[in-house]
């Protein structure tokens, strides 16, 4: 097998192959010479900053990696993004990073969050607006503890498939994980990163692509690289306890402490904080509401009414409302009922934030705000960042969010279950610590989060089989990307940085 070693000490473009996908074979197609003759691209720049307070030189490479079929036909052109401080230090912990969907660029988390710049939008749940978008140092960026490696995975960002490749072989849990896994075993075996220590993390269904590719690293398929840190950011690990669907009782608890404290933050129902009033609607959701949904039809009249009132105290919704819904309310009939007496609605995302629809009335939002209002500033920090900056050279669009994956997504994990009977990757973390004495696990929640709900994390990382001691929990005053809101993005820095260290 060939593959091309370029820059050693950085993001490299390679050409490799990979395991074939379980009981998925490739159609044979016309353009396949064609498409043998892929150059990689790699661009590389050395640049300066400040992070964590540290002055210091980094370099900074946007390459290619070419996977290939056993035969050695490319069939997906992965973009990664690699920051390494000058000069290189072996010794230093490397943090690779995506996102979600499946189908999101990693370009939330690099322009957010992590990387050395910054898209400058709104901290106060406000939408972006028009450009400009400026582009700012991050202070908060983690490269003063390690070397950061953001990747798209297939059909995200700058990556995609090839004319002619079928998209089961790439677009599912297992296939991949290990897409992503045989990219950061070759970018450490080509930067001579095997003793670095290492830390694998995510945002959203990037937290489900974490337990998968730990499993495929440390187990399932190649068992030779070793973690140090899981970094769970706006967890979702346990699908059937978030899907709101008739007799699926579980989605209905789950969600009800964001409830809460969404109505906290619109001054629906007063609370000393944010924490507070999740502590109250943890309790009561776990005990009297879970016991209540349980019941059914059997419920009594007298628990029913003394349920409803709690939960209405709780959400801020009417009793009369409460009854007409069984106490049941899914999370996108809240975001229209919580406000409609202000004709608002609240965010999926981040329920800090409101918008305006075409009418008041109607069971749910036309568009999700908290998403609406920041991803014209995101998308075009990462096109004038990597094209402008790094020099990265391509006709294609920037895939924010990519709804090919997503579309073609296979959901089973092997042995006749999957998303539609009960998916839920938890396990798979739990077995990596119990085989690894020395993996920790960071998990990150915003409270006003309804896309992965910090009660859902909480109850699926609280499962039997998980070591517990080293699990860490950090909470913060925003949603689903946390970091948009400045005080909680120095938060996650700190955060990150106080988890990284100390090994």
């Amino acid at each position: 097998m060939k593959h091309f070693n370029l820059l050693a000490c950085t993001a490299t473009a390679l050409v490799l192959s990979l395991p074939a996908a379980p009981a998925l074979a490739q159609n044979a197609d016309p353009s396949t010479d064609a498409r043998s003759t892929i150059e990689p691209q790699v661009r590389t720049r050395d640049l300066s900053g400040t992070f964590g307070g540290q002055r210091m030189n980094y370099r900074a490479t946007i390459g290619e990696t070419i996977l290939t079929s056993d035969d050695g036909k490319p069939e997906a052109v992965i973009v990664t993004t690699s920051y390494v401080r000058t000069p290189r230090d072996t010794s230093r912990p490397v943090f690779f990073i995506y996102n979600g969907g499946p189908g999101s660029g990693s370009v939330w988390l690099q322009m957010g969050a992590f990387g050395p710049k910054r898209v400058d939008i709104p901290s106060d749940a406000r939408d972006d607006g028009a450009p400009p978008y400026p582009l700012l140092d991050n202070p908060d960026s983690l490269l003063d503890v390690a070397d950061l490696v953001f990747i798209d995975p297939p059909g995200t960002g700058f990556s995609y498939l090839t004319e002619g490749t079928d998209p089961k072989k790439y677009y599912g849990l297992r296939q991949d994980a290990r897409a992503v896994a045989e990219v950061i075993r070759r970018w450490i075996n080509d930067n001579g990163r095997w003793s670095s220590p290492k830390y694998l993390g995510g945002e959203s269904y990037g937290t489900t692509r974490t337990a998968m590719v730990a499993d495929e690293l440390e187990g399932a398929t190649y068992n030779d690289v070793g973690l140090n840190g899981l970094i769970l950011i706006s967890t979702i690990l346990d699908f059937a306890a978030r899907e709101p669907t008739p007799g699926n009782e579980m989605a209905y608890v789950m969600i009800l402490p964001n409830m809460a404290t969404a109505a906290y933050y619109h001054g629906k129902v007063q609370a000393p904080s944010a924490e507070a009033i999740a502590e109250e609607a943890r309790q009561f959701a776990i005990g009297p509401f879970a016991t209540a949904l349980l019941k059914g039809q059997d419920l009594p009249p007298a628990e029913r009414a003394s349920v409803r009132a709690e939960l209405s105290r709780l959400t801020g919704l009417s009793e009369e409302y409460l009854d007409r819904a069984n106490l049941r309310v899914t999370d996108q009939r809240f975001y229209k009922e919580l406000l409609r007496d202000r004709g608002l609605t609240i965010g999926r995302l981040d329920s800090r934030y409101t918008g305006t629809d075409f009418d008041n009335a109607g069971e749910t939002p036309d568009a999700d705000p908290s998403f609406y209002g920041i991803d014209a500033g995101y998308t075009a920090a990462i096109n004038e960042w990597a094209r402008e900056t790094l020099g990265f050279e391509t006709d294609r669009a920037y895939n924010s969010i990519g709804t090919e994956p997503g579309a073609n997504w296979d959901w089973s994990l092997g042995g006749g279950w999957g998303r539609n009977a009960y998916l839920n990757v938890a396990p798979l973390i739990g077995r990596a610590m119990r085989q690894n004495s020395q993996l920790r696990v960071f998990n990150g929640q915003g409270w006003y989060d309804f896309a992965t709900p910090f009660f859902g994390a909480e109850y699926s990382l609280n499962r039997f089989g998980i070591p517990q001691d080293r699990l860490t929990f950090a909470y913060y005053d925003a949603g689903h990307m946390m970091y948009i809101r400045d005080e909680d993005r120095a938060k996650l820095s700190r955060d990150l940085r106080a988890f990284i260290s100390d090994r």
